[in-house]
């Protein structure tokens, strides 16, 4: 499988349900050296998954987009989108409590173009906040 193209559309992250689907992302991001980010259905709602130990050394999220992706957590947060219990990076980054596959997906979407040195998508999702 290709890696996730940067900036990654909604449709193209994968839904990691189940703990082999999450177990075979993970190790796929690993194997190309990608940031990884999935989304996992967990009863009625839907978490975000983002990581980016699977590149390795040669990726860095510098302070300034690690900032913006933490400062777009705390507003998910505030918003009521994510609950209180999301972990705002700066390697790993978990939203719990999303209302739907579709609005996930972007959010994971938005999140992965983060890791990249991309803030459009995240912006663009933070302004579709409740």
């Amino acid at each position: 499988m290709d890696p996730l193209p940067t900036p990654c559309p909604a449709h193209l992250v994968p839904d990691v349900t189940g703990a082999d689907r999450f177990a075979a992302a993970y190790q796929r991001a690993r194997a190309q050296h990608a940031v990884f980010v999935a989304v996992e259905r967990q009863g009625p709602w839907w978490t975000v998954k983002a990581d980016t130990l699977p590149v390795g050394r040669g990726h860095v999220v510098d302070n300034a987009m690690n900032a913006a992706a933490r400062d777009a957590v705390v507003r998910l947060v505030a918003a009521g989108e994510v609950r209180s219990d999301a972990y705002a990076g700066p390697v790993y980054f978990v939203l719990h409590g999303v209302d739907g596959e579709q609005r996930a997906r972007e959010l994971a979407a938005a999140l992965h173009a983060a890791l990249y040195g991309d803030l459009e998508p995240l912006t663009h999702a933070l302004h579709r906040a409740r």
